[in-house]
C-alpha cells in the first residue's frame, strides 16, 4: 500500500497514472519478491526507495523521447518512467531470462504494450541492425561504475544523446575518478543532478553524460519493431 506520507509525492510524479504505479508496486511486492527480483526487506520500501526514486528522473527526459533502459532487472527505472510518462517509447534491456519473463508479464498486465518493449540481451548485443534507431536517452540504475557504464551505454545513443545513470551518495567521487575514461569513450563532462527536490526526500542522484562524438563505428541500436522473446 502507498504510505500516507508519500501520497502527495506519488500524485505529483504519477498524476493520472497513479493506479498503474500502484499495480506495479503490488507486482514488485509479490511476484518480484517470490522470483528473487526484489529482496523481502525491500517490499515495505518499494514506494520511496524504488518507484518515487525512479519517477523523479523523468524531469530530465524531453517529451516523446526514445528511452533505452540498460540492465532493467525488475523494470527500474524503465517501467517506472513508462508509467509516469506515457509519451515515452521505452525499451527494457535485460540479459537474464527469468527477469525478461517478469518484465514481459508486467508490461502486459499494466497495459503498456504500445509503449514498452523488452529486449533480452546485454547492451552490446542491442547494437546493430540495418533498420535500427538510436535511443535519445539511455538509463541505468545500480548497474556498474561510470567508466564501464559509459562503454556499454554511449554506443546505444547517437551524438547529442544522453546517458542518465542513477547513482548513490558517492556519485561526485565517481565522476572525479572516471571523467577521463568517459571522455575517451566519447562522452562529455559528467554532470550531477538532484532530481525531485521538494518532492522526494532524499532527491534522486543522477549523473548525466552527453555523447559528444562517435568513437569507432557509428552506433545503431535495436529496431523499435523488434521485441525479443528468446529463452
Amino acid at each position: 500500500m502507498l504510505p500516507p506520507e508519500l501520497a502527495e509525492a506519488a500524485r505529483r510524479l504519477f498524476g493520472v497514472r497513479l493506479d498503474a504505479a500502484a499495480a506495479y508496486a503490488e507486482l514488485l511486492a509479490t511476484e518480484g519478491v517470490v522470483r528473487g527480483l526484489i529482496g523481502p526487506r525491500e517490499a515495505p520500501r518499494i514506494w520511496d526507495r524504488h518507484l518515487l526514486n525512479c519517477a523523479a528522473v523523468a524531469e530530465l527526459i524531453p517529451p516523446r523521447a526514445t528511452v533505452l533502459d540498460v540492465g532493467s532487472g525488475a523494470g527500474l527505472p524503465g517501467l517506472v518512467l513508462a508509467i509516469a510518462r506515457p509519451d515515452l517509447a521505452v525499451t527494457l534491456i535485460e540479459p537474464l531470462a527469468r527477469r525478461t519473463v517478469f518484465l514481459e508479464e508486467a508490461v502486459e498486465a499494466l497495459g503498456l504494450t504500445d509503449s514498452v518493449r523488452v529486449f533480452r540481451g546485454r547492451a552490446e548485443e542491442a547494437v546493430g541492425g540495418s533498420d535500427a534507431v538510436p535511443g535519445e536517452v539511455v538509463t541505468a540504475r545500480a548497474v556498474a561504475p561510470l567508466d564501464r557504464l559509459a562503454g556499454w551505454c554511449l554506443p546505444l545513443t547517437g551524438v547529442g544523446g544522453r546517458l542518465l545513470a542513477l547513482k548513490g551518495a558517492s556519485a561526485a567521487e565517481e565522476i572525479a575518478e572516471h571523467a577521463e575514461a568517459v571522455h575517451r569513450l566519447g562522452g562529455g563532462r559528467p554532470v550531477l543532478h538532484r532530481c525531485g527536490e521538494g518532492v522526494v526526500d532524499p532527491p534522486t542522484t543522477v549523473v548525466e553524460i552527453i555523447r559528444e562524438r562517435s568513437v569507432g563505428q557509428a552506433p545503431r541500436t535495436l529496431s523499435r519493431k523488434s521485441r525479443s522473446r528468446r529463452r
